[in-house]
């Protein structure tokens, strides 16, 4: 049976100890693209070691960066959900920051299924993973959907529909974030070097004409978008950062971040401006402390 509802539901968590090191946050700030906008010059706080910020979604490739070496990735385990992996879609990302994370350390990184919906023809699984300093203290909370095409008919439970709309007015804010044709390249050293991000026979074989930027690249770079943008530079504000995955977006386009203010929350829509606004990002939703 592929999916088993109530056994990945009631799996324990699975655990796994991580680390990075400054280095590891230097290559990941410089792969989104930090430091090379004339329009915000070098920035020392996210280029430098010399107190150094760290992007919240940063968590996104904490322990599998430079530092980590040759070692695959263990991140998947999840009992009773027994898929074709290549079938699978990255369908949105959440993340709750507890605290503002160290340039460098350790973790302990726990995981589990908190939902599974039969979608029809696709499953919808839900993991959630926290990380805790080596005092136990939290750090952050992470929140992935995957859409598993195939692989529905396996539960009557087709789990709520989520309203999402942005106010019925102008933005507040747009921000263009450019991106470089290398800029797929430079992030898979985060840890991810999926070929679809670099090989053109890859690519054309899951339908596109050229490698595609990583999901997790275009959430990295609303984050970073949000903080020069909105926060005045100051990473330790975004609380957290919600979004859905509509479309892709290819190295060398720009994304464009409409922002739109609701008392502590901003809501958000990124598109792609080179392709009649297609979307890139929806259901998104960030929280800033004051």
């Amino acid at each position: 049976m592929p999916i088993d509802r109530d056994k990945a539901l009631n799996a324990p968590p699975s655990v796994r100890e991580i680390s990075w090191t400054t280095r590891d946050v230097l290559l990941y700030h410089l792969s989104l693209g930090a430091g090379s906008d004339p329009a915000t010059g070098p920035q020392p706080h996210l280029t430098y070691e010399r107190g150094l910020a760290v992007l919240p979604t940063f968590a996104m490739v904490a322990g599998t960066g430079v530092s980590s070496g040759e070692r695959p990735d263990a991140s998947w385990d999840m009992p009773g959900v027994d898929i074709d992996l290549r079938a699978i879609l990255h369908a949105g990302q959440g993340l709750v920051v507890h605290r503002p994370l160290p340039a460098a350390g350790s973790a302990t990184v726990s995981s589990r299924v908190t939902e599974v919906w039969d979608k029809g023809k696709a499953a919808l699984i839900v993991r959630e993973s926290t990380a805790r300093d080596p005092g136990g203290a939290p750090l952050w909370t992470e929140t992935m959907r995957i859409w598993a095409r195939g692989e529905g008919g396996f539960s009557s439970e087709s789990g709520p529909e989520e309203a999402w709309s942005v106010p019925d007015r102008g933005a507040d804010l747009v921000v263009d974030t450019p991106t470089v044709p290398q800029q797929a390249l430079l992030y898979r050293l985060n840890g991810d070097l999926n070929p679809l991000h670099a090989d053109p026979q890859t690519a054309r074989a899951a339908g596109f004409d050229r490698p595609i930027l990583h999901g997790l690249a275009s959430y990295g770079l609303v984050c970073a978008a949000l903080a020069e943008g909105v926060l005045d530079g100051d990473v330790r504000r975004l609380a957290s950062l919600s979004v859905r995955f509509a479309g892709v977006l290819f190295p060398g386009e720009t994304l464009r971040t409409a922002v739109w203010r609701e008392a502590d929350r901003l809501l958000l829509r990124s598109t792609c401006p080179e392709r009649d606004e297609a979307p890139v990002l929806t259901h998104a939703t960030a929280v800033v402390n004051a």
